[in-house]
């Protein structure tokens, strides 16, 4: 491990981390609320204790290796979420706990949106601001925006993206330079992000609102300045361009690029993972509406189909926007879409759980074995598109699986050994391991109330989701820190 450069590259990221606390604290100043103060300590202290990272080893400039891209990553996004949970510790308003500040920021660098307030409502214009700030800058990661900087200061990137970038299929490239591909990724989400802020100010939304949903509903992070969440807005327009850019921030953002580049929508329907993630999300939602419908939930088949199509996506893309309380909804249901945001987004995008690409592989795998019952010999291909996919990609997807099954399992366990109920347990897991946000039961609204180890332990699941596992567990091995 290449530690003096792994210091250095820490001190620098604090350094211009620090800054990030400038939108929230001038908001602070200009509407005078008190939690200027708590910004301005946070901001000076990330920025102090950056210089003396970096200052003692600021001439180590030798490259990164792929373990010390690990490293820097898992470093960084704890280190991160610990500097975010500061200011939300400090403030008067919330008054909250080290652990609920920690669990508050952890969420939001995550984009998992799950929540320990209540009376978001009533919070200051900084605070709201901060949190969905939060998401905005987790959604596609710090550190692939460092990528775009840091090799113009002399350190290479490849490692990092590497590390970063979620999905199976990871060493593509988009354009011939790491700091070219991160730009690029980076331009098609802040375009999404302005285009969705104009989308929904147009559509009824105050500029505060605009700008602040739209941070939440382009890093598929699901934080609100209401409780209601979009249900707060009561409009059928609002919750349309949200169901839109839920979908587009849910695709490939290299599929996005290539259709860009190559000026033709087309590129989208030749590419299989978006053809799967249109069928899955077009059936869920078709069986929620039919269901909510025919069960006399909703009187207005008007009403069944929007609240019904809303939160199919939302939950499927793991956002975890609300506009109807569908952990109350009968039958299989609140099941059903807990249960497609395992499935998840397309890899690539800024969404949570196992992705679609990980999701057709093992039902294509599933395939193949049944086959090979039938016809033992024979040499069957696994495809995705025309293309044979390889033997080692398939092998690197089931393991994945077993891992989050287990770390799912080992997490469940904890938390019931907690006190919490089945219901909770499994779905506070599942909420925060897909990086989805709200659950079933007691964390159906808020997760205030469930205790302390808890918390803890759904920071750590929500970590392992964002990082897709095996980033933070390859820390773990005894082998990643031999020479």
């Amino acid at each position: 491990m290449r530690f003096g450069t792994i210091q250095r590259i820490l001190g620098m990221l604090l350094t211009v981390s620090s800054a990030t606390m400038l939108p929230p604290l001038l908001i602070a100043i200009w509407l005078g609320e008190g939690s200027q103060t708590a910004f301005f300590a946070t901001m000076v202290g990330a920025l102090v204790i950056g210089i003396l990272c970096w200052y003692p080893v600021r001439n180590q400039r030798r490259e990164l290796r792929v373990r010390d891209g690990f490293f820097v990553v898992s470093l960084f996004w704890t280190v991160l979420a610990v500097l975010g949970a500061v200011p939300l510790a400090l403030s008067e308003q919330p008054h909250m706990s080290f652990t609920d500040a920690m669990f508050e920021s952890m969420s939001g660098l995550t984009t998992t949106g799950a929540t320990v307030i209540t009376g978001i409502d009533e919070l200051p214009r900084s605070i709201q601001f901060y949190r969905q700030q939060l998401q905005w800058l987790g959604g596609m990661g710090i550190i692939v925006l460092a990528v775009a900087v840091l090799p113009m200061l002399g350190i290479g990137g490849m490692q990092l993206y590497r590390a970063e970038t979620p999905g199976p299929m990871k060493d593509n490239k988009l354009t011939p330079r790491i700091t070219e591909t991160a730009r690029a990724l980076w331009y098609i989400y802040l375009g999404l992000t302005v285009g969705c802020a104009v989308a929904y100010w147009i559509a009824g939304m105050d500029i505060f609102d605009a700008v602040a949903h739209s941070f939440s509903t382009v890093a598929i992070g699901g934080f609100s300045t209401h409780d209601l969440s979009i249900g707060y807005f009561q409009s059928t327009t609002i919750e349309t361009v949200a169901v839109v850019f839920m979908l587009l921030s849910g695709v490939n953002f290299s599929l996005h690029f290539v259709a860009w580049r190559s000026g033709s929508p087309l590129a989208y329907l030749r590419d299989p993972e978006f053809k799967a993630y249109i069928t899955i999300l077009t059936l869920v939602a078709a069986v929620t509406v039919t269901y909510l419908y025919l069960s006399g939930t909703f009187d207005k088949f008007g009403d069944a189909m929007h609240h019904g199509i809303f939160q199919a996506v939302s939950i499927g893309t793991t956002t975890g926007f609300t506009t109807a309380e569908y952990f109350y909804w009968p039958g299989f249901l609140p099941v059903l879409l807990l249960f497609t945001s395992f499935i998840g987004a397309s890899a690539g995008s800024t969404g949570g759980g196992m992705k679609v690409i990980r999701f057709l592989l093992l039902f294509k795998q599933g395939v193949r074995e049944i086959n090979r019952l039938i016809h033992p010999n024979a040499q069957i291909p696994v495809k995705v598109g025309n293309k044979a996919v390889p033997e080692r990609v398939i092998e690197a997807v089931w393991g994945f699986f077993a891992t989050y099954v287990g770390c799912f399992t080992l997490m469940m366990l904890i938390l019931l050994s907690t006190g919490l109920d089945q219901v909770t347990a499994f779905s506070a897991v599942a909420a925060c391991l897909n990086n989805l946000g709200p659950g079933l039961g007691e964390v159906g609204f808020h997760y205030g109330d469930i205790n302390v180890t808890a918390k803890w332990v759904l920071c750590l699941a929500m970590l392992l989701g964002r990082l897709e596992i095996f980033t933070l567990l390859v820390l773990l091995s005894p082998a990643f820190w031999r020479r």
